[in-house]
């Protein structure tokens, strides 16, 4: 898998899917079932919105075969 960041990722912080995006080449329905499967980070819910921490996505990016 290829990953290529145009636009920089925040240092810390909480982040929405519509920016994950733009950094992990996947569909959003990917990324809920590797959610589940523990493959990716799990989020942090808030109410009706999902975010997930800057931290856990550059882990990710940087080990996405974990």
């Amino acid at each position: 898998m290829r990953i290529e960041t145009t636009v920089k990722l925040p240092d810390t912080g909480l982040i929405r899917l519509n920016q994950i995006l733009e950094f992990v080449p996947l569909c959003r329905a990917t990324i809920y079932n590797w959610v589940k499967s523990g493959r990716f980070p799990k989020p942090i819910k808030n109410g009706r919105c999902t975010f997930w921490r800057v931290e856990d996505i550059r882990a990710f990016i940087e080990n996405p075969c974990k």
